[in-house]
């Protein structure tokens, strides 16, 4: 997940460099809410782990 949220970040900083701002507003929406995905699913697998060793 966190590859794919690097891959919109990389095409919202393309697209915002050769002048298509929507297409990189966008995919930079999408490449944020990626990231925050991420974000919670490691933490719940951090959680998880965490009381699966006691």
């Amino acid at each position: 997940m966190l590859r794919y949220a690097l891959i919109f970040f990389v095409i919202a900083i393309v697209a915002g460099l050769l002048g298509f701002g929507g297409i990189g507003g966008a995919a930079a929406g999408i490449a944020q809410i990626l990231f925050y995905i991420f974000l919670v699913l490691l933490v719940i697998s951090l959680v998880a782990r965490l009381f699966n060793r006691a």
